[in-house]
């Protein structure tokens, strides 16, 4: 399974205006390959960077998405209408929704993980990630990552 983006490449900067300092707005993704078995695709979206990348205390969340149809083909730009069946989790400024790249310090990593899953999940009520994982585990079928680098000024 590969997941990918036409606004940056696995590695690259994400252009500004998907961070705060932009619109704001989610990229465009798209995967393949998803295994025949998958029910249904969990995207996680997190900066395993914050609040600095040198000394780095936590993991931030920026985008919960759980139940995306297992033959969607990806998620178009800005997206605000969801696959239909696609649930959402809260991120870390306790809301549902994309949140963009927003660094306090330093160049950070976006890493945006793309599971496949052997089942639909119940309707968790907007879960945090801890809360997500723990309803995906044994359930991963395959999983991609894309991941991204912003950093204030870029």
């Amino acid at each position: 399974m590969r997941i990918s983006s036409d606004a940056f490449v696995d590695g690259g900067k994400i252009p500004p205006k998907f961070t705060c300092e932009g619109a704001n707005i989610s990229p465009a993704l798209s995967w393949e390959d998803v295994p025949p078995g998958a029910k249904s695709l969990v995207l996680i979206v997190d900066d395993p960077d914050a609040p600095d990348p040198a000394a780095p205390k936590m993991v931030w969340v920026h985008w919960l998405l759980y139940n995306l149809p297992a033959d969607a083909p990806g998620l178009a730009q800005a997206v605000e209408a969801l696959p239909t069946g696609t649930l959402e989790g809260v991120n870390d400024w306790k809301i549902t929704g994309y949140g963009g790249p927003c660094p306090p310090i330093g160049r950070h990593r976006y890493f945006h993980k793309l599971y496949a899953l052997d089942t639909l999940l119940p309707d968790l009520k907007e879960p945090d990630k801890s809360r997500l994982l723990d309803a995906m585990r044994g359930h991963v079928l395959a999983e991609a990552q894309l991941m991204g680098t912003y950093q204030k000024g870029d």
